[in-house]
């Protein structure tokens, strides 16, 4: 099969350090790709997003279709050169958005109609017309056209609903147009039912797919649901092809994941955490609105190169907050996205070393231990 490749490189356990290359660059992995939905990471440029190491972003079908349109990108060169970000992109299928228009689509064999959200037109999304867009957009990696289950669902239902998902796994896997460096990856069904998921993986491969990908959880189920599922899945699916945990999440849920066999995350969180004054550090999260740090002058994280904690003190972040200051917010949305990526640089070394487990024990004792609040500012300690 031609197309993006997959290198693994080592493995610890069940966790793998591994390497993608696409048509726009290669991907070390374990990666998380900040989510840049409508062709941007919000409140990020393209350049910092990049200095923070993210070799990958994601963006999304459903709304890029509605505005500006996969045409008009297509005709400006693509999303890589609308967005000014040279490096590989992966685009949902939009699949999960559409679904969540409770009361706006409707469902059958074909695909989904549904309403804009923005201006209540009438759209159609079938699995070959989102291939399309995605194409238009130049994506390095195109998703399967999928239904997310929702949860909870019976067994019958969930069963139902993969089984759509297969045949439209299908049809865009024959809408698909092999390009080298260019891939599709399917994307397993079937939510928390053991043979549900087996029975997907199954079809997926009969299909065959650049990459794989488990949807369906971080909708409801919780953590324990939430790695159970994988722990079982990723048995099932080839070992030479890239693994893919959609829209998780969480640092936590990442790094248990990571421990169980996958090797690509994307998640809003820490760009939705960052524009609410949620940081995320190697001791927990932190609310910066938090009266203590109004005079504290300590950076948000010692350890950390962004500028938000090597150019500002958590005083001067909890007054750009407070003062309704957007700098507040690129700044946060910065940090956050610099700890994810130093987040999976460390898991990377260590599968490369073999010695994630102690290293998880690391980052677990960290974020235990908890952010400590500041002491009033002395003149020996001042910025």
């Amino acid at each position: 099969m031609t197309g993006l490749s997959f290198a693994l490189l080592a493995t610890d356990g069940a966790a793998r350090r591994g390497r993608i290359s696409t048509a726009h660059g290669t991907v070390e992995t374990p990666a998380f790709m900040p989510v840049g939905t409508a062709g941007t990471v919000k409140a990020m440029t393209a350049d910092a997003v990049r200095s923070t190491g993210a070799e990958i972003v994601l963006g999304n079908t459903y709304h890029l279709m509605l505005r500006p349109g996969a045409e008009r990108v297509g005709r400006l060169g693509g999303l890589h050169r609308f967005m000014g970000w040279q490096g590989p992109i992966l685009t949902d299928s939009g699949g999960f958005q559409v679904m969540s228009l409770a009361g706006l689509r409707k469902i059958d064999e074909n695909g989904v109609t549904f309403r804009s959200h923005i201006d209540g037109s009438a759209h159609a999304l079938t699995p070959e017309r989102s291939i399309q867009i995605q194409h238009l957009l130049d994506a390095d990696i195109t998703m399967a056209f999928d239904e997310c289950t929702p949860f909870p669902a019976t067994e019958e239902q969930a069963a139902a609903s993969m089984r759509l998902s297969m045949r439209w796994a299908a049809r865009s896997r024959d809408a698909f147009v092999e390009r080298p460096g260019y891939g599709l990856f399917g994307i397993v069904q079937g939510s928390t039912f053991r043979d549900l998921r087996a029975e997907s993986a199954a079809a997926l491969q009969e299909i065959g797919f650049h990459g794989y990908a488990i949807g369906g959880l971080a909708v409801g189920e919780g953590q324990a649901a939430m790695f159970e599922t994988v722990g079982f899945t990723t048995p099932m699916l080839p070992a030479d092809r890239p693994r893919y945990l959609m829209g998780v999440g969480r640092p936590e849920d990442i790094v248990g994941a990571v421990q169980r066999g996958i090797d690509m995350f994307d998640c809003v969180m820490p760009t939705r955490s960052g524009r609410t004054a949620q940081g995320f550090t190697r001791h927990g999260t932190v609310n910066i609105r938090n009266a203590r740090h109004a005079e504290d002058p300590r950076p948000l994280d010692a350890a950390c190169g962004c500028p938000a904690c090597c150019d500002h003190s958590r005083a001067y972040l909890h007054h750009l907050f407070k003062a309704n200051e957007i700098l507040g917010s690129m700044l946060l949305t910065w940090h956050n996205i610099q700890y994810y990526q130093d987040l999976m640089a460390g898991l990377r070394q260590a599968i490369a070393d073999g010695r994630l487990d102690a290293h998880v024990g690391e980052l677990q004792q960290g974020w235990v231990a908890g952010d400590i609040a500041a002491l009033p500012p002395s003149s020996t300690d001042a910025p």
